[in-house]
């Protein structure tokens, strides 16, 4: 090791060692500020009223799944061919079931998440077909840029999660590129991580893959692994989501119950309108896992967004989705559920001012809607179209500062400093005095990223900017990375479950 990284190294090493408990470094983050919220009982209830409407009077429409409309009429809805059909109270009742808190355990128990609650966890973002650097531009993405992202998430303090699809590696054969990726989950990251959704089969295979690290009585008691599960917005939930979702119930496995409503196209135009659309899909979503497993955890999720009517264009980041996901949280406290709530959006093609500003708004958002599992907390571009490696660190960096702005103020006599005024006195600096001294390594966050040298020696050293400066950082991040040790009998059974199952398919790519 050369000096200059072994410096580096040891400065590191002390930087996670100081931030274990009070920063970044820890399992998750437990917040210390309250939540935010907006509207009035009277109008929670009025937005909650709208949603039983909606449910007994429009009903939602269960497509290629029998079993789950047998589920719903043993329930006792009203099944008319695929449209279901809710009394009022009805889905209430069957959530009461669902855990308000779980812990998902990592096949590292020192990285364990608790989800609910007053915890806060944060993922990478997910499901971009391209990938973009400053280097190579916008591409499709790899296997070997998923494996990248996940080195890149691994080796930052600031994340508690691995994620699930990063970036969808187009390289290899949609039938079988989800074994690839949990297969990479599992051997580049010893935190929680994420399963497929796209086939029945494929959420099994990442559960049996799950199987094989932590044992199946393990997993048949225990929140392993992941499936983050979407709406086929308006009123549709379809087979390929709804077998998935029973898949992960049935292993008690936590699904993600997630709409994604572009307001004025695939929901109303209205904010609040949305937010009764939202509440109901999820609502019949989440009550699905309860019917199928009762008791399994699941996670009430959310994707409120806005589009450009003039154009017809999705938009990212906007303050109508903001407000909206505060709203979500009150009614996600309401039913006592864990919450997934917003994250890092953006519409910008670059890691640009735009998207800062735009990601910095609907992650502020999902801090103060109380949202426990924040997905889409790093790389977020072009509209989710595109995970960018230095939007991703850019990212990274936010979410270290959020560590410090979830914990608050702490009230006690030494954060007071009363006896530090007596010791400097008036019209003298605190730079020497022993409050300053014992605090001063841990008293302000400390960003990886930003400049805060004076401008003649920020000019002198050539005047980056940040997106340049986060290249430089994602490329010593892969360059040094090492792998979290795993047990080689495991690694040998995964592979062997993978080329097991790669075997028995043709390659499908499409």
């Amino acid at each position: 090791m050369s000096e200059v990284k072994a410096v580096r190294s040891g400065r590191q090493a002390r930087q996670v060692q100081r931030s274990a408990k009070a920063g970044p470094g820890r399992p998750y983050i437990v917040r210390n500020i309250p939540t935010y919220d907006v509207l009035s009982e009277e109008n929670l209830l009025r937005i909650e009223a709208a949603a039983d409407r909606v449910l007994a009077e429009t009903g939602i429409e269960f497509r290629d799944d029998p079993v789950a409309l047998d589920h719903w009429r043993r329930a006792g809805a009203d099944v008319q061919g695929l449209l279901v059909k809710f009394p009022p109270g009805m889905l209430r009742e069957i959530l009461k079931s669902a855990p308000s808190t779980f812990t998902q355990h990592a096949r590292n128990p020192a990285n364990s998440v608790q989800i609910g609650g007053r915890n806060v966890v944060f993922a990478p973002a997910y499901g971009s077909p391209f990938v973009m650097d400053l280097d190579r531009g916008r591409r499709f993405g790899t296997l070997e840029d998923f494996r990248n992202f996940i080195k890149l998430a691994q080796s930052s303090p600031n994340f508690h999660h691995s994620g699930g699809t990063i970036c969808e590696p187009t390289d290899i054969a949609v039938n079988k590129r989800h074994l690839d990726m949990v297969l990479a989950h599992l051997e580049l990251s010893d935190r929680p991580y994420m399963g497929s959704v796209t086939a029945e089969s494929r959420a099994e295979d990442s559960i049996e893959m799950s199987r094989i690290v932590f044992g199946r009585d393990f997993v048949d008691q225990n929140c392993v692994i992941l499936g983050n599960v979407n709406v086929n917005s308006p009123l549709v939930w379809d087979g390929t989501m709804t077998n998935a979702l029973r898949a992960y119930a049935r292993a008690n496995q936590a699904a993600v119950i997630v709409p994604f409503i572009l307001g004025g196209a695939m929901g109303p135009v209205t904010n609040a309108g949305g937010i009764v659309q939202s509440l109901a899909e999820t609502m019949a979503g989440c009550a699905l896992t309860q019917l199928e497993r009762k008791g399994a955890p699941v996670i009430f999720g959310n994707f409120l967004s806005s589009m450009s009517l003039r154009s017809g264009s999705p938009t990212f980041g906007t303050p109508e989705p903001a407000i909206g996901s505060q709203v979500i949280g009150q009614l996600a406290r309401r039913l006592n559920l864990p919450l997934r709530c917003s994250g890092n959006f953006t519409t910008s093609k670059l890691p640009d001012g735009q998207a800062m500003m735009e990601g910095t708004m609907s992650m502020l958002a999902a801090v103060h809607c109380g949202a426990n599992f924040i997905l889409h907390s790093a790389g977020f571009l072009d509209g989710l179209l595109s995970m960018s490696y230095e939007k991703f660190m850019m990212d990274a960096d936010l979410c270290g500062a959020l560590h410090s702005y979830l914990d608050g103020i702490k009230i006690d006599d030494d954060q007071l400093a009363v006896e530090a005024f007596a010791e400097v006195g008036p019209g003298n600096h605190f730079f020497g005095c022993s409050h300053t001294m014992k605090h001063y390594e841990t008293a302000f966050w400390d960003s990886e990223l930003s400049d805060n040298e004076p401008y003649e020696k920020w000019e002198a050293a050539g005047s980056t900017d940040a997106a340049t400066r986060a290249n430089t950082l994602w490329k010593r991040r892969l360059a040094e990375f090492e792998a979290p040790a795993l047990d080689d009998g495991i690694r040998d059974g995964l592979h062997d479950f993978v080329a097991r199952r790669k075997a028995d398919m043709a390659d499908a790519w499409y």
